[in-house]
């Protein structure tokens, strides 16, 4: 039985996409490419065994990446890295609020895209050494073991970025967790220079538990990170 991770890649550079599928061959991860938004979507519908993780190029002729994010967001539960090759911050904020879970500009180096993946794996799947833990705070309940957020009995949808984030939050309530810290412990990575992603997973957080009324404050502290504290929603 195969249990290498599979890798979807939605890019338009075949050449690009080759040369990705042999390195990640080489690292034990198994890849295959398409070639647009559209047929990203067709392939994760009409398969009974989606990828582990998605690479997902903002430009693609058509649809762009942006576009399939969100419906990729709205049916599917796998993490996903974009490529930007503009350069453009914009592109990168506008995805990771959308629901990216790390992005990365092109050109690309193999390796670090090979970094990237192995980090999104591991956030996504079940930590099996640690026992199964309920963390409470306020009117939110979190269960490491099911992977599942609950504001009251109404579930609360989160990626694995903002699961992650919200595991660290729930187990420092009150204390300030540094944006170095929160990158390390919510995307499994170090914080980069210019490196904006924490914060934007940080503001889709912050929105998610005012909609839900969760009862619950992000608060910036300015220089050193952020806090959670509990407020009242009244």
């Amino acid at each position: 039985m195969n249990t290498r991770p599979r890798i979807l890649i939605a890019d338009d550079d075949t050449a690009l996409c080759d040369l990705l599928i042999d390195y990640l061959a080489t690292q034990s991860l198994d890849a295959f490419a398409v070639h647009s938004a559209e047929a990203a979507l067709d392939t994760l519908s009409q398969t009974d065994n989606p990828p582990d993780a998605m690479v997902l190029d903002v430009m693609l002729p058509g649809m762009t990446g942006l576009d399939a994010l969100s419906q990729i967001r709205a049916g599917w539960d796998l993490p996903v890295l974009m490529l930007s090759g503009r350069g453009e911050p914009l592109d990168r904020i506008i995805g990771l609020e959308l629901g990216a879970d790390d992005y990365l500009p092109k050109p690309a180096m193999p390796r670090e895209l090979v970094a990237r993946l192995r980090a999104l794996l591991r956030r996504h799947q079940p930590r099996p050494r640690a026992a199964p833990e309920t963390l409470r705070l306020a009117g939110v309940e979190l269960d490491t073991g099911r992977r599942s957020v609950r504001c009251g009995t109404t579930p609360l949808n989160l990626t694995a970025a903002e699961f992650e984030m919200l595991r660290s939050f729930l187990s420092q309530p009150g204390d300030v967790i540094s944006r170095e810290a929160l990158t390390e412990q919510a995307l499994g990575r170090r914080l980069e220079r210019y490196d904006r992603a924490v914060d934007v997973h940080v503001s889709r957080l912050r929105k998610k538990l005012t909609d839900a009324e969760a009862g619950l404050r992000i608060d910036t502290v300015r220089g050193a990170g952020y806090a959670l504290v509990e407020h009242d929603e009244g």
